[in-house]
């Protein structure tokens, strides 16, 4: 996460209150840091340590979250820390310490969960833990729907606590036992704010009367979060570059792509470890040449294997080569252009008013598919977006815009 300056008043954001409320402030920002020290991190790896934190969990209702994986490190990401905040407590949750959390998992249900950028974490505790909050508060949207520029973890903490966080982790393998301690007060700084913090951004919401919006977004990210995401493998391996290959060199990729899954998911690593992207793609348009590249870091096995690969693509019928996409959709009708523009300079007009991003009331693409068929508004956009776009309520398969 990178670091940022507090936004300047011209972000369209009030500032915070100044005055008495600069005392308080002040007091957050002693104990704030104080209890950045790296000697109250607190990590729960056995069963009586877990017993003792589900009571405090169980007396609040609301709980910042945050996890850690290790997708940068092996082939099957695992969850790897899970970090909770509440009142005057920050622990880390050890889920690789053998421990069942189903416990946690039900001492969480109801509350409000605070999270920042959701959409990983939620797929994360579904799939690992089986826990899938019934509310969030998503810190991420709360600080676009007030109209803040800056909105990494890094860049909130500057401008509400005068904190600075420590850079230096965010690449770390987290399955790494035991746990560093500067890991350990890095992965803890991803929640130890997040509750002031949100009651900060409530505030700011609510006295712009947006806390409906904020509702909706949520619980959208919340139903996107719930939607698996399967991988289609016959696409996969058409990486970023690999329309620009010809010939025989396109089979030669997919050839090469697949020996690198198979290597990868074998030794337990990420198959940018085995070969990078940019090297699959240089390797399949040397083959295709007639010449053999070669890779120093290879055992004797995987550069045979590899050599392998490229000859299956190299001896590959022409007729079972790859066949490349075609472009889809069609050139849009007059009609549909003309509704595109009719919904962008809506939507802009809002931005404007509002003083938030455009982007976040629709991208291009979604005002695009909405004006190409428009049954997707509801699919596409929440309530608030919809109103902010001046699309009416949809009626049959008919929608209006104004």
């Amino acid at each position: 996460m990178g670091t940022g300056a507090a936004p300047a008043q011209s972000d369209g954001c009030a500032a915070a209150d100044r005055g008495d409320g600069e005392i308080d402030r002040q007091l957050e920002r002693d104990q704030n840091q104080r209890r950045a020290t790296p000697e109250r991190i607190e990590v729960i790896a056995n069963v009586a340590q877990l017993r003792e934190l589900l009571p405090q969990l169980e007396s609040v209702g609301r709980v910042a979250l945050d996890t850690e994986a290790d997708s940068l490190h092996c082939y099957k990401e695992k969850l790897c820390l899970l970090q909770i905040s509440i009142p005057e407590r920050d622990v880390i949750v050890d889920p690789l310490a053998n421990v069942d959390l189903a416990p946690l998992g039900d001492a969480l249900a109801g509350k409000e969960i605070v999270l920042h950028g959701a959409d990983y974490d939620l797929r994360l505790l579904r799939r690992n833990l089986n826990f899938v909050p019934e509310r969030i508060f998503d810190t991420v949207i709360a600080a676009r729907l007030i109209g803040i520029r800056e909105f990494s973890l890094a860049a909130l903490v500057q401008r509400y606590f005068g904190i600075e966080l420590a850079k230096g982790s965010q690449k770390a393998n987290w399955a790494q036992r035991p746990l560093p301690t500067r890991m350990a007060d890095y992965a803890v700084n991803d929640t130890r704010y997040l509750l002031p913090m949100a009651e900060r951004l409530e505030k700011e919401l609510d006295s712009r009367n947006r806390m409906e919006w904020f509702r909706q977004s949520c619980q959208r990210a919340l139903e996107q979060a719930a939607i698996d995401r399967e991988r289609d493998v016959d696409e996969a391996w058409r990486i970023s570059g690999a329309g620009a290959l010809r010939g025989r060199a396109y089979a030669v990729l997919r050839e090469l792509w697949n020996w690198r899954e198979k290597e990868a998911e074998a030794v337990d690593r990420p198959p940018f470890h085995i070969l990078q992207n940019r090297e699959l793609l240089h390797s399949a348009e040397k083959f295709a040449a007639g010449e053999s590249p070669d890779y120093k870091h290879f055992s004797d096995r995987r550069r045979r294997a590899f050599r392998e690969a490229a000859e299956r693509g190299m001896h590959l019928p022409e007729k079972d080569w790859p066949v490349r996409p075609r472009r889809s959709g069609t050139r849009a009708t007059a009609e549909v252009v003309k509704r595109i523009e009719q919904l962008r300079r809506n939507r802009d007009q809002a931005a404007k008013d509002l003083q938030i991003e455009s982007s976040f009331i629709a991208p291009r693409a979604t005002l695009e598919a909405i004006a190409a068929d428009r049954t997707r508004a509801d699919a596409l956009l929440v309530p608030w977006q919809r109103d902010l776009l001046r699309i009416s309520e949809v009626r049959g398969q008919k929608t209006e815009v104004s």
